[in-house]
């Protein structure tokens, strides 16, 4: 019995026209395979609006990854042995998260921006189903429109004529039980960014800085806490979890703020990493309800040249969770 169903790694963020044809690209995905044991890549591509409150979903044709590149790059990972989950996401000009994509009340904005989220969905739904991607995701951290129960049906309804395979949607850590169209899709997705904690909560768990002096068991312990709570939102809905997005940079003190990807001025620590990794990898391998991974993240230009010493970033190339990360993958 495999351990996890889903063993994979997000692939190509932020890439732009031309990345995905290029020989680099194919190179950096070998890369991956062979140096964590993915089965699985979530593919992402990367989507612009010009503000959070813009209407229109239009490509910029000189920069997005072309629907070509896609369907090629798709068959070129299939080929390599690789499931993909086509993950689609949405990310705004003017920096702000796409969780802030939010027009509250005003019933006309959201139907016109529904309009535009099905339009540019069911074109990546088309892409899914004439490769074979083996899943879909719906949309990444989105967290202003979850609450728009009957648009975000129609929308679902509208893909599966579709797309015939599973589907999934990433929401954000601690939004799990904010929406109650996810008894729709056949995977519940999660961007599982979990702060880790001091196993004595009273020391050390100032939220406003990092935590320096996290041990392994320690995060153990934080886990176990997301476990409980990950297992019943599985019972909740009746689905398997998924960590669409996990990661952690590999630096000391970013185990109790994962998603950060700003304080460069913290020290290097992949053993901080590591632990991160082994600590989640340890507490869900083989629990029923949990589906899989899908770490943060991979990006095209990964190669033997371009690996930086020290790097703190949240890359495992050379670095000791890729080690930890592939002795899970290939049991």
């Amino acid at each position: 019995m495999e351990n996890f169903e889903i063993k994979g790694f997000s692939f190509a963020f932020g890439s732009k026209r031309g990345d995905l044809k290029a020989d680099h690209a194919k190179h950096s995905l070998e890369l991956l395979k062979s140096t964590t044991g993915s089965k699985w890549i979530a593919l992402c591509v990367d989507q612009r609006v010009e503000t959070k409150r813009s209407l229109e979903i239009r490509s910029n044709y000189n920069r997005n990854v072309t629907d070509i590149e896609l369907i090629e790059f798709i068959r070129f990972a299939h080929e390599s042995g690789l499931k993909v989950c086509l993950k689609p996401m949405i990310n705004c000009n003017d920096g702000a998260w796409r969780a802030e994509i939010n027009f509250w009340d005003d019933a006309g904005s959201w139907a016109k921006w529904f309009y535009e989220y099905t339009g540019y969905m069911t074109r990546m739904a088309e892409i899914a189903e004439y490769t074979g991607c083996e899943m879909l995701c719906l949309g990444c951290e989105m967290l202003g429109m979850e609450r728009q129960e009957k648009l975000w049906r129609e929308l679902i309804a509208a893909v599966r004529k579709i797309y015939r395979g599973p589907l999934t949607y990433n929401t954000n850590h601690g939004h799990e039980f904010d929406a109650a169209w996810y008894d729709e899709l056949d995977y519940l997705g999660t961007s599982a960014y979990f702060r880790m904690h001091k196993k004595d909560k009273s020391a050390g768990n100032d939220w406003s800085a990092p935590v320096m002096d996290l041990t392994k068991e320690d995060m153990l312990a934080s886990w176990a806490e997301v476990k409980e709570d990950m297992k019943r939102w599985s019972a909740h809905f009746g689905k398997k979890v998924l960590f669409m997005e996990i990661g952690c940079r590999s630096a000391r003190g970013c185990a109790c703020q994962p998603w950060d990807f700003r304080m460069g001025h913290l020290p290097y620590d992949e053993e901080e990493q590591a632990n991160f990794y082994e600590s989640c990898l340890e507490t869900f391998e083989n629990e029923e309800f949990f589906a899989g991974f899908f770490w943060w993240d991979w990006n095209v230009h990964v190669s033997e040249e371009n690996a930086r010493p020290n790097d703190t970033g949240f890359t495992v190339y050379r670095k000791k969770a890729a080690q930890v990360l592939k002795s899970f993958y290939e049991r």
